[in-house]
């Protein structure tokens, strides 16, 4: 049974559609990486995943139930989304924001018990912010503040996980470190990851699976090998690339060509 299941799904903003019948599952365990251009709809998929966007037609599933059935509250306590942006204007410190995690589970005023503090405590740990719990959130840069947003997610302990570029402004350690999490959270804890990346060798070292958004659906889902090829690259993002595989782990590895006519780069495809 699948986790997390969009089925026929169609959203988008007033009467504008972003995504037209798109089907998608995403199951315990695996972290399925959503690649796509720009505007292709992978954060409106992300937003009707985790019920802040309505569907106009079609449904979303959690556990074979219609999302929509559960309560915001209930809703919030079996997923959690990492947002791309938000306003960071609130008085509050690192240590405050992380705590709003807790919400869903402990209501707005209920006072903290022994677990909430050790899982806030886990959440802070995890993503490299203990030295900053006391740091007022307007004072954060651009990579600790999209850390603090993933450990608020973490705190939130939900049995899916919604990232919305989590690696974006973050320095190459901090990456790798949130994608190793993400991935050992997904397979120690049973966890659904569902993640937007822009970096195509981020995706294929670390997703279990990648499902390509364009043309309004899903265009492309699979393993790295079977997505990431010469064709599809071409036709979603409308670049020149060879494919080689890692020189440790065997993954595809997407390399642009600087200058490479479109019939000689259908001679380097692999």
């Amino acid at each position: 049974m699948s986790a997390v299941r969009a089925q026929d799904l169609t959203c988008g903003y007033d009467q504008r559609k972003v995504l037209e019948s798109l089907s998608l599952s995403a199951n315990s365990g695996e972290v399925l990486v959503l690649l796509g251009p720009n505007g292709a709809g992978k954060t409106t998929l992300l937003r009707a995943l985790a019920r802040f966007l309505r569907p106009m037609a079609g449904m979303v599933l959690l556990e074979d139930q219609d999302l929509w059935t559960f309560s915001a509250d209930e809703a919030a306590q079996r997923v959690a989304l990492m947002p791309q942006s938000e306003r960071r204007d609130w008085p509050l410190t690192v240590e405050e924001s992380v705590r709003l995690g807790r919400a869903p589970h402990r209501g707005w005023y209920a006072p903290f018990n022994v677990e909430d503090r050790r899982i806030v405590e886990s959440a802070l740990a995890s993503t490299g912010l203990l030295e900053l719990r006391e740091r007022p959130i307007t004072e954060l840069s651009g990579g600790e503040w999209r850390r603090m947003i993933f450990a608020r997610a973490l705190a939130q302990q939900a049995n899916v996980l919604l990232l919305d570029e989590p690696t974006a402004g973050l320095d190459l350690k901090f990456q790798h470190e949130v994608l190793r999490l993400v991935r050992d959270l997904a397979k120690n804890r049973k966890l659904t990851v569902v993640v937007t990346l822009h970096d195509l060798n981020h995706a294929t070292l670390y997703g279990s699976r990648l499902a390509v958004v364009a043309e309004h659906t899903i265009v492309a889902v699979g393993a790295a090998q079977e997505v990431m090829t010469v064709d599809l690259i071409q036709r979603v993002f409308g670049v020149h690339v060879t494919i080689v595989a890692h020189p440790i782990y065997g993954t595809p590895m997407v390399v642009p060509l600087l200058e490479m006519e479109p019939a000689r780069a259908e001679e380097v495809h692999p």
